[in-house]
């Protein structure tokens, strides 16, 4: 089994992926990390815990619903996101990838501010 993080260069994302890595670290479980945006360099935290990287199908336009595709697998246990604060009218207008996420993934969420 693994944790999967949903993994971008902002900084609830780096909050994220280090959460990852204690939970993982708390399970005794791998990380996939689920690189949405920007580059990734292994944390020297990682420890021993087992990680590998996977990226968005480049022909869909939702890496949201890839990552939500990636969670439904067996060996993932947990999904890992970084969440920031957005008022009720730019979730209105412009949506939002974390609430997609949390609404239709059939794995536990654990949502991580910066």
């Amino acid at each position: 089994m693994s944790v999967l993080v949903a993994g971008t260069a902002t900084p609830a994302g780096q909050a994220a992926y280090r959460y990852a890595i204690e939970e993982a670290r708390r399970r005794g479980e791998g990380i996939v990390y689920f690189q949405l945006e920007g580059e990734h360099t292994p944390s020297p935290e990682l420890d021993g815990i087992p990680e590998t990287v996977e990226h968005p199908d480049g022909r869909t336009h939702s890496p949201a619903g890839d990552l939500i595709d990636r969670a439904e697998r067996d060996d993932i246990s947990a999904l890992v996101i970084g969440v920031r604060h957005r008022t009720a009218v730019a979730k209105l207008f412009l949506g939002s990838s974390a609430q997609q996420i949390i609404l239709e993934a059939n794995k536990p969420v654990i949502c991580v501010k910066a």
